[in-house]
């Protein structure tokens, strides 16, 4: 019974007051540092969507192009015409056309002509995963907060009631528990390798 009756000391709540207090505001600044890199990496993860979709449209431009110009090559009545258009096909048609004069359009030829864009699609599907992965640990933060300011606020009741009343031995109980379950919480935060 002694061991309750320490539980109501001023000494107590006050020190329960002042862990939790830190401990809040710990979780609630690295929370804001997770929203913080889940909306870099967001941004990062757009930007890379956006040029990919821009590289793809142009991919696509110079693909027409090069239809174009073997087209015109295959239709050229003259030397000069056949010369004319092999010498405006791109690079990554002269190089399939090395490869494989049979395929000039290859699957290899699209690789080539979509590599840039899929590069950048690539990097968005890695940047919006990361941002998923800093959500995750910015949400675990928040219940370790809201656990938190919950045992504040009993904490802070506690040290309102009389030093001998029983509200004032359950609250300061109640603010241990959410301190312990605060502390279980932060440790099972998943972390994000930097």
């Amino acid at each position: 019974m002694k061991f309750l009756q320490f539980l109501g000391k001023e000494f107590v709540l006050g020190t329960l007051i002042t862990l939790l207090s830190i401990f809040t505001a710990v979780a609630s600044y690295q929370g804001s540092m997770a929203d913080s890199k889940q909306n870099e990496f967001e941004i990062s993860g757009m930007k890379n969507l956006n040029d990919g979709n821009a590289e793809y449209l142009r991919a696509n431009q110079f693909i027409v192009y090069d239809y174009s110009m073997y087209d015109g090559w295959y239709t050229a009545d003259t030397v000069d015409k056949e010369e004319y258009y092999q010498t405006s096909y791109s690079q990554e048609l002269q190089d399939s056309i090395a490869a494989d004069d049979e395929n000039p359009f290859s699957d290899a030829y699209y690789d080539s002509m979509y590599a840039d864009s899929n590069g950048y699609w690539d990097e968005s599907d890695t940047a919006f995963e990361t941002a998923g992965a800093w959500d995750n640990r910015g949400d675990g933060l928040q219940s370790v907060m809201l656990t938190l300011a919950l045992g504040l606020a009993f904490a802070a009741w506690g040290s309102l009631a009389k030093e001998e009343s029983n509200m004032r031995l359950a609250f300061s109980a109640f603010s241990i528990a959410m301190l312990i379950l605060g502390v279980i919480l932060y440790l099972g935060v998943p972390a994000v390798a930097a």
